[in-house]
Parts: C-alpha cells; sequence; structure tokens
C-alpha cells in the first residue's frame, strides 16, 4: 500500500489552505491535478506489476498441479505395465509436484488479496481525482471571488483611514465660504459707506445754497431800510 502514500497525500491535503498560500490558485490547483494524474499513471504501472506476479504465480501453481496429475496417470500406466519401478519414480515426482504446489497456493492467494486490495484502492483514488478535477473549476471562481473581496476590503480600509484627509476637505471648504462671505459684507459696507457720503456732499450743497439765498434776502433788506432813511434825511 505505500505506493499510494503520496498521491494520498496530495489528495487529503487541505486545499483551500493551498489557495490561501498560493499566490496564483488557479495555477496551483491544475499543477495539483496533473500531480495527481502523474501519480495515477505511476500507481498504475505498480499494481499492473503486482497483478503480473500474481498471475505468474497462478500460472505456475496450475503447471505443478498439471504435472502431478500427470505423474501420477504415468504411475497408472507403470502399475498395469507391471513396472512397479517406473510407478515408484513417478508417484515421487508426483509428490514433488503436489509440495510445491501446496508452497505456491498461499503464495497466490495472499498475492491475490494484496492486489484486489490494490484495485480498490486504485478506484478510489480514481474516483477522488475526478472529483478534485470536477471542483477545481469551483475553487478556483471561489478563490478569485475571494481576492476580489479582500481589494474590496482594502479599499474600504484605505478610505476609512483617509477620512481624516475628507475632513479637512470639508473644513478648508467652509473656510473658503467663510472668507468669500466676509469680502461680500465688506463690499456692502462699502457700498453703503459711498452712499452715504454722496448724500452727505449733496446735503452740503443744499445748506450752502439756503444760507447764500438767506444772506442775500438779509442784505436787500438792509439796503432797502437804509435807502428809506436816506430820503427822510
Amino acid at each position: 500500500m505505500g505506493i499510494f502514500d503520496r498521491l494520498k497525500t496530495l489528495i487529503s491535503s487541505n486545499i483551500n489552505d493551498l489557495i490561501s498560500k498560493a499566490e496564483n490558485p488557479e495555477k496551483m490547483l491544475n499543477q495539483l491535478i496533473l500531480d495527481m494524474n502523474q501519480q495515477m499513471v505511476e500507481s498504475k504501472k505498480a499494481v499492473a506489476m503486482a497483478i503480473a506476479d500474481e498471475k505468474r504465480l497462478e500460472r505456475e501453481m496450475l503447471e505443478q498441479k498439471r504435472q502431478a496429475e500427470d505423474w501420477e496417470k504415468k504411475a497408472m500406466l507403470a502399475v498395469k505395465a507391471g513396472r512397479d519401478d517406473l510407478a515408484k519414480e513417478a508417484l515421487l515426482r508426483k509428490a514433488e509436484a503436489e509440495n510445491y504446489y501446496n508452497q505456491l497456493k498461499p503464495q497466490w492467494e495472499s498475492q491475490r488479496a494484496s492486489v484486489e486490495k490494490l484495485k480498490e484502492s486504485l478506484r478510489e483514488l480514481q474516483n477522488k481525482i475526478d472529483e478534485a478535477s470536477r471542483k477545481k473549476n469551483i475553487l478556483i471562481a471561489r478563490a478569485k471571488r475571494a481576492e476580489a473581496q479582500e481589494k474590496i476590503q482594502k479599499t474600504m480600509g484605505s478610505l476609512q483611514n483617509n477620512k481624516s484627509a475628507f475632513e479637512t476637505f470639508d473644513r478648508m471648504a467652509k473656510k473658503v465660504d467663510e472668507m468669500e462671505a466676509r469680502i461680500e459684507a465688506q463690499a456692502e459696507l462699502a457700498d453703503l459707506s459711498s452712499s452715504a457720503s454722496l448724500e452727505k456732499e449733496f446735503a452740503k450743497l443744499g445748506n450752502s445754497s439756503a444760507s447764500a439765498d438767506l444772506l442775500l434776502e438779509e442784505l436787500k433788506q438792509k439796503m432797502q431800510q437804509e435807502g428809506q432813511t436816506g430820503t427822510q434825511n
């Protein structure tokens, strides 16, 4: 059963662990299937050799059985011919063949039992390899999906780490809004000041004109009074 140790190890390995450690899960799984099939080929060769040994033992065992039967027939012929000496020799040869047959039979039975176990193990391993081949594409798809999810998680983590940068951006935006508001307020105040100054200037002009008229009227009244006084004198 030692010929299957490596193949069993390949099949029973934790494939998810292999995926997590492999830089390229798809390449890793494809190589794993190739290794399994290669080991399967080597295992089939070893099983074929075991079967050949079993067939060889069987042929040799059956040959000894045939020889024992053949020597028995010859012994009977010798007895019928009155040749007990030949009959004894034939019986000795028969006993040798039967003894060898009895030695080979348990070896053949043991070899046959081992071959049957090897065949069963080989069928089980082939089924596992077929199952692994069917699951390969599913595992590759799962690995790619996991990789995509990992990238998304890293991106989300990066965005969360940059939260302070976004907060700074918002704070600068508010500061710019405040600056613009102050400028607009200053401009509005400047407009109000300009309007007030202009109104004051016109008010002064109005006051100056009123004072001149009053002075002129007072002068005329004074001159009129002085003219009347001169006439009376």
